[in-house]
């Protein structure tokens, strides 16, 4: 799926901050066929990924002592009217806005759980020109304690609905934008860190799981299915995990 321009208030880019750049761009090139292009300095070398002509994600090293993680950026119409709407809501700024070139706006902030997400207000980069196909990013969610804190703040934060099915423990939330589900939450199922986590599409989940350990990544939990498909969890080899995804036919 092709996407040109991106409505405001959804999910429009993802991209990985790598502690060891170079092995970072190796194993993604050779995992998803990923021509990575080098970025430039002034930018603290940010590279696109680019995948049948399109840009499918960002790599970047990340800042020393950071870890490595993927991240998930949303568009909206003012980076600073919407950090401050985060802020009142009880966010955290991880990286105030700023102009990034002639590309765009950016801010970075924590939830109040403490889950990292960016802004983006476009300009020349409009964000993922190719998703949900092999290769490229097909799905956002959040891993979080308190579900229902977090609907009142994304709500607060970015206008968001939410639709949710099942209770308990498993009960699955789609965050949509005008009826249109935009990206999912959960409550985490062990303890550990609030998160927003990263879908990538494949073919076969099966042997993109044996692939990604020949490249020395580590599958954390072996493909299993849900209702939309077949995924599994996955750390690449410099520690920033991410899910691999294969949607049923």
């Amino acid at each position: 799926m092709e996407i040109d321009v991106y409505e405001h208030g959804v999910p429009s880019w993802v991209d990985v901050s790598s502690s060891d750049f170079e092995k970072s761009k190796r194993f993604y090139s050779e995992m998803f066929g990923w021509e990575i292009q080098q970025g430039s300095e002034e930018f603290g070398g940010y590279s696109m990924a680019v995948l049948n002509g399109s840009n499918v994600a960002g790599v970047t090293p990340a800042t020393p002592e950071a870890p490595s993680v993927w991240s998930t950026y949303v568009d909206v119409a003012s980076v600073d009217d919407t950090l401050a709407k985060a802020t009142a809501a009880g966010a955290t700024t991880i990286a105030g806005a700023m102009d990034v070139g002639e590309s765009g706006r950016l801010a970075v902030f924590a939830d109040p759980e403490g889950a990292v997400i960016g802004l983006w207000q476009a300009k020349e980069h409009k964000g993922a020109g190719l998703v949900n196909e092999p290769g490229t990013w097909a799905w956002s969610e959040l891993m979080c304690d308190d579900p229902e804190s977090e609907k009142a703040f994304y709500a607060a934060t970015f206008g968001w609905g939410a639709v949710t099915q099942g209770e308990g423990p498993g009960a699955y939330t789609e965050w949509q934008v005008k009826d249109r589900s935009v990206g999912g939450m959960m409550k985490k199922p062990m303890e550990m860190p609030s998160f927003w986590g990263v879908y990538i599409a494949v073919a076969d989940v099966h042997a993109a799981a044996k692939k990604l350990e020949q490249l020395g990544g580590t599958v954390l939990q072996p493909p299993t299915e849900i209702e939309p498909g077949v995924f599994a969890v996955a750390s690449d080899p410099v520690g920033a995990t991410f899910n691999l995804f294969q949607q049923k036919s």
